[in-house]
């Protein structure tokens, strides 16, 4: 772009701009310095635009720091052209529309409004290119994915749940490997923060199963009872498994995933919310299925006495021994029906959770910041077991009731006939709260290990929270 019209007058600017970041003159701007003058100026985002292009030890000279924005605004240009569908040199508020439409999320004409008020400086209802492009020119938008992209609901948030809808991921990250990345940094993220949160995890299986009305087990109880039976290292029982799972549940979830989208898309562009529900849920159960064998295990496991097992393939024998090859499929009902009201109710929440958010406070920028993002991620995912909880927990009394002596064998109806009449509707939910109590710890562990997890693998730093957009 160098040498066309205009252009002097562009690096004037630039190299004002340039002076003004340069706050201790030494002819470089860095990272810090970036940081604190788009701050200072209102342009947003200031740590998304510092990450993009700029050193963090050595920062950019004048020449550098031109050339740097040379090459945005090519990109920026070329962005523009693809939302500026009729070609007439301005968006408006209906193109804006139809680019959220065509990446499979609908907003209303007021939130394509707001979107359009946050770049519009000259009150035309429309965005030229100079308005664009002083918009955007330090931030790091790549493409109008990035604007969802923050909003991308993602199962990062590990809460020990097996009843997350699967990672989503772009073209552009598909064709570069950075998904793998990311499922082996979400993978790692799950095993620290089951495994920080395995205690409670523990304590929530043996209050679901051995908690009733006559017994009173609360959580002291609960965790006084098995540190006095088997030690503080019975409180990690299960554990292992736990952990082991996470890798083949997340492979198999998204390889189902993307087939099933590929499927009910067909000839469409994208999925919208509710075709994305269907292929998550269809996904998560067809991994349900192949896995559930080691969700029986992780039961049996964690609900051990000391001696009981030698370990887990010692588990799998007795139990393929005692009880045949049915038994590893005990619960297996309930477990693939609550992936249905989990994974709606949590799509739910957090769609409207986002859309709220978006229209009260997005004037300045789409982009919610990390602090909302993992509020609406972690009300979302609470309500979506709180809706489940009740089949999770029948779940695991069928799973485990063969290993209790004079535990009746019931079907799924059965047991909850039992609990409803034994306990009422309370008995449905023993164990929940040792189950939120996890929740927080579990979501701030997964993210801060994700995050660096990402940098070690080299995955372009930018939050994804619910693979569900």
């Amino acid at each position: 772009m160098r040498g066309g019209p205009g252009d002097a007058e562009r690096r004037q600017r630039w190299g004002r701009l340039f002076e003004e970041l340069d706050s201790n003159k030494d002819g470089r701007v860095d990272v810090h310095e970036l940081r604190q003058g788009l701050a200072r100026l209102g342009a947003g985002d200031p740590d998304r635009g510092a990450q993009q292009g700029i050193s963090p030890d050595g920062g950019l000279d004048l020449e550098e720091f031109i050339l740097y924005l040379q090459e945005r605004e090519q990109r920026l240009l070329l962005l523009f052209h693809s939302l500026d569908r009729n070609q007439d040199g301005h968006i408006d508020v209906s193109e804006i529309q139809q680019s959220f439409r065509a990446l499979g999320i609908s907003i209303s004409l007021e939130q394509a409004e707001k979107i359009l008020h946050s770049i519009d400086r000259d009150g035309t209802m429309t965005i030229d290119w100079q308005e664009w492009r002083d918009h955007f020119l330090l931030h790091s938008l790549e493409n109008v994915e990035d604007v969802l992209y923050f909003w991308k609901h993602s199962t990062v948030l590990d809460i020990g749940e097996c009843l997350t809808v699967p990672d989503e991921f772009s073209e552009q990250e598909k064709l570069t490997g950075m998904w793998w990345k990311q499922l082996v940094a979400g993978a790692v993220a799950g095993a620290v923060s089951r495994t920080g949160t395995a205690p409670l995890d523990r304590l929530k299986v043996f209050m679901q199963v051995h908690a009733s009305k006559t017994n009173r087990l609360n959580i002291l109880g609960g965790l006084r009872s098995m540190i006095q039976e088997g030690g503080v290292r019975s409180l990690w029982r299960g554990n292992g498994i736990n952990v082991l799972k996470i890798a083949p549940e997340s492979a198999i979830k998204f390889m189902a995933y993307e087939q099933i989208k590929r499927a009910i898309r067909g000839q469409q562009e994208t999925l919208h919310v509710q075709e994305r529900f269907v292929a998550g849920s269809l996904a998560g159960a067809t991994a349900q299925t192949i896995i559930y064998p080691m969700e029986v295990l992780k039961t049996r496991l964690t609900l051990r006495r000391t001696g009981q097992y030698k370990g887990l393939l010692d588990c799998a024998w007795r139990i393929l021994e005692r009880e045949g090859p049915r038994a590893f499929y005990r619960g297996y009902l309930p477990n693939v029906l609550g992936i249905i009201p989990y994974a709606g109710i949590d799509l739910a929440v957090y769609e409207t959770l986002k859309n709220q958010w978006l229209q009260q406070y997005s004037h300045d920028s789409a982009d919610p910041g990390i602090l909302v993002l993992l509020a609406c991620g972690t009300i979302s995912s609470t309500c979506g077991q709180l809706a489940s909880y009740p089949l999770a927990l029948v779940r695991t009394r069928m799973q485990a009731q063969a290993s209790i002596e004079g535990a009746p064998q019931l079907s799924m109806l059965g047991l909850l006939r039992h609990i409803l009449s034994q306990e009422g509707v309370r008995g449905l939910y023993r164990g929940i709260a040792p189950n939120f109590m996890k929740v927080i710890p579990a979501v701030s562990i997964s993210y801060v290990v994700y995050e660096n997890m990402k940098q070690a693998l080299g995955v372009t730093s930018r939050w994804l929270t619910t693979r569900k957009a």
